[in-house]
């Protein structure tokens, strides 16, 4: 269960030793945005240190890799044998991208007899990309989940990232993820605006009722409301349980359906409620 994804500059030997105390589900140890053109070769070198430093209390590790030609492969080569789970690979738009460096990473996995496949998210940061989404998703069985880059993709349209631009492309998404059974990532807010804790929490509960898995930050500040927004309360979890044995009863006496707190449940209902208890075990 990934309910916060926290970025951090790999560059930045301050942050990479202190981002295994922030509690984030994952950590994505980025090579793109945040680091210096002339920084990026080191950093891309620090990563033998970097992935298992910041893993040490359990959280998975991805590398955001450039989407430069001459970086891609070297980036996400030092990331496989860095030990990583997986790449964010940054503006993904074809799929022969996505198929290409997986055939490169196929033979490096298998010179280090690595068993684990490497993971990818594409970030989805383009219109093309986005109309192409559930095709990137389904691109190779190595794609893991799916998230928009919204202010990428802003820049792309010649918009601005407002939640009302934002908000359909990262649905389009979103449903490209679900369709193609792979994790969604993401929330209906720029990350520029991470100093807005209250907008975050908003954001973030609003994305888990449409069923996104977890979000990104960008400030160790967001990570407890991503991880209490995407998780099921006890409440929810309460709820979920006495559902489930009011429909095994109804169930055991012949019925198809029942009535539960003054409204009719179905399977669908019910396997909603299974799902939701499947990821309170997972947590």
């Amino acid at each position: 269960m990934i309910r916060s994804l926290l970025y951090v500059p790999a560059s930045s030997s301050r942050f990479i030793a202190k981002a295994h105390q922030r509690g984030a589900d994952a950590i994505i140890l980025d090579l793109e945005d945040s680091v210096a053109p002339s920084e990026k070769e080191k950093a891309r070198y620090g990563l033998a240190e970097a992935v298992p430093s910041v893993s040490r209390n359990g959280a998975t590790v991805f590398v955001r890799i450039n989407s430069e030609k001459q970086m891609i492969l070297a980036d996400a080569e030092a990331a496989c044998r860095a030990g990583a789970f997986g790449l964010f690979v940054s503006k993904a738009s074809e799929v022969s991208g996505l198929t290409r460096l997986a055939k490169h990473l196929d033979k490096v996995e298998k010179s280090l007899k690595r068993k684990q496949k490497t993971m990818f998210v594409p970030l989805i940061e383009s219109p093309g990309a986005m109309l192409d989404a559930r095709a990137l998703a389904k691109a190779t069985p190595r794609v893991f989940g799916l998230i928009t880059g919204s202010e990428d993709l802003a820049t792309a349209m010649g918009a601005q990232p407002t939640p009302e631009v934002i908000r359909f492309p990262t649905l389009m998404v979103h449903f490209a993820a679900k369709a193609s059974g792979v994790l969604s990532f993401g929330y209906l807010l720029s990350q520029a605006e991470y100093g807005d804790v209250a907008a975050i929490a908003r954001a973030a509960k609003e994305a888990r009722s449409f069923g996104f898995d977890g979000g990104t930050c960008v400030h160790p500040s967001a990570i407890p409301i991503l991880n209490e927004a995407f998780s099921p309360s006890a409440a929810e979890i309460d709820r979920a349980k006495r559902m489930i044995a009011a429909y095994e009863e109804s169930l055991s006496a012949g019925k198809g359906a029942c009535v539960f707190e003054g409204k009719m449940i179905d399977i669908a209902m019910v396997a909603r409620a299974r799902a939701l208890l499947t990821k309170q075990t997972r947590q």
